[in-house]
């Protein structure tokens, strides 16, 4: 069961998969480009490639919980993901992951050059990561 989190972005979109036992975050990587078209045929060769089988892909909420301004522009993409790849998408709240990531990377002695191009990695692995606790979780409390 490998698992794919997505961090979309304008220009850089941020890309972890699972181990395949998907219970882990496993590689992560980047897809740099503006085209929502080349983002989209990067992540089905990336799909396919890896044998995913969930998808789970950020989702802008503000602080609040109510949905972004840029809601509606991922849940467009999130469809044509699941057209192409053949797999629904989970919408994931992704409040505070850009954030977070910065912060990681910056304690980890990265410059703001390097932090650019490798940001949206992380934060998609942080995606990845509350997504697999929340399983986990959820399984452990239908197990008891």
């Amino acid at each position: 069961m490998r698992i794919m989190a997505i961090d979309y972005g304008d220009a850089h979109t941020g890309v972890a998969l699972s181990d395949p036992t998907g219970f882990l975050t496993g590689s992560t990587r980047t897809i740099h480009s503006r085209s929502a078209r080349v983002v989209l045929d990067e992540l089905v060769k990336l799909i396919r490639d890896q044998q995913v089988d969930e998808l789970v892909m950020g989702f802008p909420r503000n602080m609040d919980g109510t949905e972004g301004p840029r809601a509606q522009l991922y849940r467009d993409f999130a469809r044509q993901l699941e057209g192409a790849a053949g797999l629904p998408v989970v919408l994931w709240d992704e409040r505070r992951t850009t954030v977070d990531a910065h912060r990681i990377l910056f304690e980890a002695g990265q410059n703001a050059k390097k932090r650019k191009k490798t940001v949206d990695a992380v934060a998609a692995s942080l995606i990845l990561e509350g997504y697999l606790d929340a399983r986990r979780l959820r399984r452990n409390q239908e197990g008891e």
